[in-house]
């Protein structure tokens, strides 16, 4: 048996495989999926010697516990948690040892909502269109973690960085999407569009890896009619029924009938990924 593996004794409230995703098959009707913030996970890949591509794990709130089978080098970045291997305290957003058999436990979030946990040779599950990424969406990829499940790792391709500190962004206190109106902003009042700008909004519990939901004033409507489903895009912000939008992050549909008001500039997303509920939201308009 290969020790290149690692087993998963706690999988957290949501933990799963992730690289960069599968882009280019929107007319198949997969969504991009993969890394909510691309951003802290190809830092944790650099960080253990990685190609910034490899796959990691990225977790939800809670964290994970996982025990491998060899000895590697394991990062933890995103999201700040409290990190320990063997019941030790270990660094956060720094390379750490993890010996044979160890205990490394990811622990819940203390700011923001996922974290990143990149192994030195990456998680080597079989690619599905050219992505190691679980969609919860259409389901492609590795199911979600659960408690006794076995993943295998690659090989190492380079040596652990040797650093100090690393660039880590906080997580936002509030979260400024920059915005450009339209396709559908015609079907919504002027005071709709005043309402989007001018602040009020919530990062809303429901929200998830396929949209950010917001709670606060509802946006109203100028037409009442029903579309037919046309293309979605990654960071459109849909306006359903009650009103309130909804930011389509990375296992977002390909296509959707509410009205698209703006969509939210690609950069501006990973801070998304690390909103926890109640966060305030403001949406600029992006001239």
């Amino acid at each position: 048996m290969t020790d290149r593996a690692l087993v998963v004794v706690r999988a957290g409230a949501l933990t799963t495989v992730q690289d960069l995703g599968r882009p280019g098959h929107a007319h198949l009707g997969v969504p991009r999926s993969g890394a909510l913030d691309p951003y802290a996970l190809r830092l944790a890949n650099r960080l253990v010697g990685n190609p910034g591509h490899e796959a990691v794990l990225e977790t939800t709130l809670t964290g994970c516990e996982i025990r491998p089978r060899g000895e590697l080098t394991v990062a933890v970045g995103g999201a700040p948690c409290p990190v320990r291997v063997g019941g030790r305290p270990a660094a956060w957003g720094a390379p750490v040892r993890v010996a044979a058999g160890e205990l490394l436990e990811v622990g819940a979030a203390v700011r923001g909502v996922r974290s990143y946990v990149a192994f030195a040779g990456g998680i080597a599950t079989e690619p599905v269109l050219g992505s190691r990424s679980t969609d919860l969406l259409s389901g492609l990829g590795p199911a979600p973690l659960a408690d006794g499940a076995v993943l295998p790792l690659g090989r190492p391709t380079g040596p652990a960085a040797r650093v100090d500190g690393s660039p880590w962004p906080g997580p936002p206190s509030e979260l400024v999407l920059r915005v450009r109106f339209g396709p559908r902003d015609d079907w919504f009042t002027e005071g709709a569009r005043r309402t989007l700008a001018a602040g009020g909004h919530r990062v809303s519990a429901a929200s998830n890896r396929i949209g950010l939901r917001t709670e606060g004033p509802a946006l109203e409507r100028a037409v009442h009619g029903e579309l037919p489903s046309e293309g979605m895009v990654l960071g459109a912000v849909q306006v359903p029924p009650d009103g309130r939008p909804v930011v389509f992050l990375a296992d977002h549909p390909t296509t959707g009938g509410y009205p698209v008001v703006a969509v939210v500039r690609e950069h501006d997303l990973a801070a998304a990924a690390q909103a926890a509920p109640g966060t305030p939201v403001r949406f600029v308009p992006d001239r």
